[in-house]
């Protein structure tokens, strides 16, 4: 694939920074320079914003929702007429499989315009009559109305996918929106420009500018004046800064941080269903999952049973260039991220954990030998206070823990400053419920992982973040809720 020129996406027009500055963009697989990205200044967000602004009060403020929904109909439609463009390029953005890639991340990217667009025409509002002393009365009508301009700061893991779940519902709900995404994987988020022309989206409607956090277009976006509200999926550290951020004229503020979630796995499960599901929620994208798991508790009757088969199907894990069919662990996202995870491999050794599996870098070829690999890792005999077991490392890791009865794991699972989600296998269903509703997390699966009904609630909870997405949740964040009363 020929090198990479990424342009911010301002007007419907792609543009370059009026400053030149630009930074390199890297494949992760094999870690050579394929691209160069320009980096946006205050002018281009500026611009960002102003084109935004004014498409609300253009052509855009005049759609109705049936319009709205015909319209994101058609760009998923063309995304999905696109697809092999959409994959190629998060592919090489991500070094992740063309498997997975394929039936996940472009899918239901595109999938989000469609969902959200039918589901904000099907939640009611709410009216109420109300009783005046002179005995005419009065109704309530609750209306809502597009929040407005929508800074949407999206991450490296999922990049269109996350993406689209923040834009596909503030476009529905008739707001405008600049995305932010990650500086690491710019390619997707970019092409989407040339659908929302194709499509016939008002210019203005959907805008992109790239660059970096501090002193550059994340900061500048975040504290714009003239945006309305601001939605973040990433690490908890930069969503308390976008919080602060968000403070100064009290603009409304969703995040989606970080998670060091844990599976809980009981002696009455359906061992091939745990084995499997815990599979996935370790390793799938090569641990780079915000709901994946990295702490793994088992009920000591099945403990040994359930190690020997988790650390057998780990080492089955095939590491490879992402066009491979039998590739099945693509590499980390950047260099940075390589060296934090595996200085996380040697810390649990310092700690005192005993090596299962992996734990350092597979030997590729040499094509590839430069890419951001790491080993499926899988420890036990780590204390309940080490950093390993309380930090997010965000990698193809875990570790194993034997407990005895519900109230242990109840409190081993709940002793962490994050709560975003968890899995709990048991064939008892009583069980199951009843441990669920008592781990402190947004999302508590049973006997599954990464099962989504896209019109539920999605968040976190502690330092997991702030709000929830997804159906009625969405609609309230992306919407402004207003009581008109009519004396009669």
């Amino acid at each position: 694939m020929s090198e990479q020129v990424v342009r911010h996406f301002i007007n419907g027009e792609y543009r370059e920074s009026a400053s030149g500055k630009a930074f390199p963009v890297h494949a992760p697989e094999h870690g050579g320079v394929v691209g160069e990205v320009f980096e946006a200044g205050r002018e281009e967000v500026d611009a960002a914003v102003a084109a935004a602004k004014a498409a609300l009060a253009g052509p855009w403020g005049q759609f109705t929702a049936q319009e709205r929904a015909k319209l994101l109909h058609r760009i998923a439609d063309r995304i999905n007429e696109r697809f092999d463009e959409f994959l190629e390029a998060e592919c090489l953005d991500t070094g992740k499989p063309r498997s997975l890639a394929s039936h996940i991340d472009i899918p239901r990217g595109a999938a989000n315009f469609k969902i959200f667009a039918d589901l904000v025409q099907g939640i009611p509002t709410e009216s109420f009559r109300l009783d005046t002393p002179d005995g005419a009365g009065a109704v309530n009508i609750g209306h809502r109305s597009p929040k407005g301009v929508i800074a949407v700061i999206s991450p490296w893991n999922l990049p269109l996918l996350l993406m689209t779940w923040k834009v596909g519902p503030a476009l529905a709900c008739g707001n405008t929106v600049i995305v932010k995404p990650s500086e690491e994987t710019p390619l997707t988020t970019s092409l989407l420009g040339e659908v929302m022309n194709e499509c016939g989206v008002p210019e203005g409607v959907y805008n992109v500018v790239h660059g970096l956090g501090p002193d550059s277009a994340g900061e500048f976006l975040t504290r714009h004046p003239d945006v309305d509200a601001i939605t973040f999926t990433g690490e908890t550290r930069t969503g308390e800064v976008i919080s602060q951020a968000a403070a100064k004229g009290l603009r409304d503020v969703s995040l989606e941080c970080g998670g060091k979630n844990a599976a809980i796995v009981f002696d009455d499960c359906d061992l091939d269903k745990a084995i499997e599901g815990t599979m996935r929620s370790a390793f799938a994208n090569c641990g780079q999952v915000c709901l994946g798991t990295e702490r793994v508790y088992v009920q000591r009757g099945i403990y040994e049973a359930f190690k020997e088969r988790l650390v057998a199907a780990a080492t089955e894990l095939k590491p490879g260039p992402s066009h491979d069919p039998d590739t099945t662990l693509g590499p980390l996202i950047s260099k940075e991220h390589q060296e934090k995870v595996l200085s996380y491999y040697r810390l649990a050794v310092e700690e005192g954990a005993t090596t299962l599996c992996g734990g350092g870098i597979p030997e590729m070829p040499e094509a590839i030998s430069g890419g951001y690999w790491v080993e499926p890792t899988i420890w036990e005999g780590l204390s309940d206070d080490a950093r390993v077991i309380r930090e997010e490392i965000f990698g193809p890791c875990c570790h194993l823990r034997p407990f005895d009865d519900e109230a242990e794991v109840i409190a081993l699972a709940n002793d962490n400053p994050y709560g975003l989600a968890t899995a709990v296998w048991t064939e008892n269903s009583s069980r199951a419920i009843r441990v669920a509703e008592q781990i402190e997390v947004g999302i508590a699966w049973v006997n599954s992982w990464f099962l989504r009904d896209l019109r539920t609630a999605f968040g976190g909870a502690k330092q997991s973040g702030i709000g929830r997405e997804g159906g009625v949740h969405s609609l309230e964040f992306y919407t402004e809720l207003k009581n008109i009363c009519v004396k009669l």
